[in-house]
């Protein structure tokens, strides 16, 4: 694991008080340690606003989550498409102006998607868990919570807003984080999808031998540049590997259009996650339309 969870703090004690040493290893190296950061400092106040026992209390009253892996594998057009409600990122900023989920979500069930994904992200993606429940009011597809989650407490909080699968990034998490978070997720009954960036990663995962959904992004997370044929040289790497262990890949990231989904379908992918392409049309049922093919 690359990124570093939280940010090294050198003290000096005089007396009976403690001064922070500045050094260079006190800033963030990438983007994605940026979030990282950030997000620890966002999980450990959201605790105090809302403890857990209040979110199990409110996971209680709520109805069995839906199979958001199941939805995806008994697809016949493929590849399936995860649709993304997204309004903006730290690469692109604000992605889309008139920002109405709900009606967004409704767009993309009709047009066809397969699952939604939902940024959770409110400091670098403008997201929340409120808009994550508003959609889970509209729509009765399965839906991904789309965030950093470093916490089991997170997870607690994607299934109190309705989200039926979670997603956990192999970059920023051990293996011992995986499989404690994998435990909480399905005693939640909740779906994984674990996503990796490279080779390294996706090893990693296929020797826990716990995930059967892998995501492969095509971003680089340390410096948020795309390149499709990442999930072409991923899947060639351990293509009997992935077919021996029944794993289903969706690829993410950088799919603008219809040929796009064609190349990673014929890369090995059986679905995708599309958010920006779709996000910034301004007809947003028919951009999918379009990209599905219908």
């Amino acid at each position: 694991m690359e990124i570093r969870r939280r940010p090294p703090n050198p003290k000096v004690k005089v007396a009976n008080l403690e001064y922070a040493i500045p050094h260079n290893e006190g800033e963030p190296r990438n983007i994605l340690e940026k979030i990282v950061w950030e997000k620890d400092r966002e999980i450990n106040l959201a605790r105090k606003r809302f403890p857990l026992e209040k979110l199990k209390s409110k996971i209680s009253d709520l109805p069995e989550p839906k199979n958001f892996f199941h939805e995806i594998k008994r697809q016949t057009k493929l590849p399936a498409v995860i649709a993304e409600i997204k309004k903006a990122s730290p690469s692109k900023g604000l992605i889309r102006e008139d920002f109405e989920p709900t009606s967004i979500a409704r767009a993309y069930k009709e047009a066809g998607a397969t699952c939604l994904s939902v940024l959770t992200d409110k400091t670098f993606f403008q997201g929340g868990f409120e808009i994550l429940t508003q959609v889970r009011e509209v729509v009765d597809l399965p839906i991904l919570c789309k965030d950093f989650i470093l916490e089991p407490y997170q997870v607690y909080q994607a299934r109190s807003a309705g989200a039926d699968a979670i997603l956990l990034i192999a970059a920023i998490l051990s293996d011992q984080d995986l499989i404690y978070l994998r435990k909480i997720a399905l005693k939640l009954g909740m779906t994984i999808l674990v996503e990796v960036h490279n080779i390294d990663e996706l090893k990693r995962i296929l020797d826990l031998d716990l995930f059967c959904l892998i995501g492969i992004n095509n971003r680089d997370l340390k410096t948020f540049e795309t390149d499709i044929y990442t999930t072409s040289r991923l899947i060639s790497a351990f293509s009997k590997e992935l077919i021996k262990k029944d794993v289903l890949i969706v690829s993410e990231s950088g799919l603008f259009n219809k040929k796009d989904l064609d190349m990673v379908l014929g890369f090995g992918a059986k679905a995708v996650l599309v958010g920006e392409a779709l996000m910034r049309n301004e007809n947003i049922k028919l951009a999918l339309n379009n990209l599905i093919g219908e």
